[in-house]
């Protein structure tokens, strides 16, 4: 069904016989850099693939991974942007034809992390994107957006099929109607992953970020940088989250830099601290009372 595919046992690329020459470049591209990704073991067998991990019993992060690598293949092959629409997003697509969804989406990770970061770890397979991300939301958070790359590129590949059978069929029956229904369903799932997944980057990211906000410069960079975050958004109709968001922060901002105009940030921070060390007295005290000074007893508490 694809449209060029590297099979990495014999090191070649395969092309779909309908591709027009001058499109085969561009194809290739993306299949050289999964040669580049590719680490083997001894018995020649697949083990890692740029971000992708084929260790385990379920492979993890094949959506990210063509994702990331389409985005690099989208700037060697110096493809303009354009506004899109997809499963009812509005979006500026990076890659416009080839997983425009998923463009938009590793394009916002990479806005968070930095493109060296992604684009090297990709190319190289290594981590070092998978622990950057994390570290600025959470290894939990960056483990439901790797999932969702897979999610929607899976519902792809499943429309895509069904429309290849629906295609074969001369009259219209209730088979064919079973299938549109599944379509639908398919689209919609894409499209509610994707926004989730959207809101998510943007809460993650951008609490924890406000949270390492301690001067008056910290401040503005935050302010610049979730505003320029809408130069990256998808929205569907009646989409106010982001906005939503966006005001919320610009209120809990004024009211930080108030603090910190004025020198009381240090001293709540002080008095949080001051708290945080009683009740850790505390709970040592009622252990004692409990345990008394075994000491195995208080590490197993």
């Amino acid at each position: 069904m694809a449209e060029a595919n590297y099979f990495y046992k014999n090191n070649s690329i395969y092309f779909n016989e309908h591709i027009p020459d001058d499109d085969l470049v561009e194809f290739a591209i993306h299949e050289c850099i999964h040669y580049l990704q590719e680490i083997k073991d001894k018995k020649n067998c697949l083990i890692r693939m740029g971000l992708c991990d084929y260790t385990e019993f379920k492979v993890y992060g094949l959506g990210l991974n063509e994702a990331a690598v389409q985005l690099i293949s989208s700037k060697i092959n110096k493809i303009p942007k354009e506004e899109v629409k997809y499963f009812d997003i509005n979006f500026e697509a990076v890659s416009p034809s080839y997983y425009p969804l998923e463009c938009c989406l590793v394009n916002q990770l990479a806005y968070i992390t930095g493109e060296n970061v992604l684009f090297e770890s990709t190319l190289k397979s290594t981590d070092t994107f998978k622990k950057t991300f994390s570290n600025l939301t959470s290894p939990k958070t960056f483990m439901t957006i790797q999932n969702a790359f897979d999610i929607i590129l899976k519902a792809e590949e499943e429309i895509l099929k069904l429309n290849n059978k629906i295609v074969q069929i001369d009259d219209r029956n209730k088979k064919v109607d079973g299938m549109i229904k599944k379509i639908d369903e398919l689209k919609n799932e894409i499209k509610l992953t994707f926004m989730k997944t959207q809101n998510l980057i943007i809460s993650s990211y951008f609490d924890s970020s406000f949270n390492n906000i301690f001067d008056l410069e910290g401040i503005e960079k935050y302010r610049r940088k979730l505003y320029a975050f809408k130069d990256y958004l998808g929205a569907t109709d009646g989409y106010t989250f982001f906005n939503d968001y966006y005001v919320s922060k610009m209120e809990a901002l004024e009211y930080k830099y108030n603090l910190l105009e004025n020198g009381q940030l240090e001293t709540a921070l002080k008095v949080i601290t001051k708290k945080e060390n009683l009740f850790i007295k505390l709970v040592k005290s009622i252990k004692k009372l409990i345990f008394g000074s075994s000491t195995n007893e208080e590490n197993s508490y």
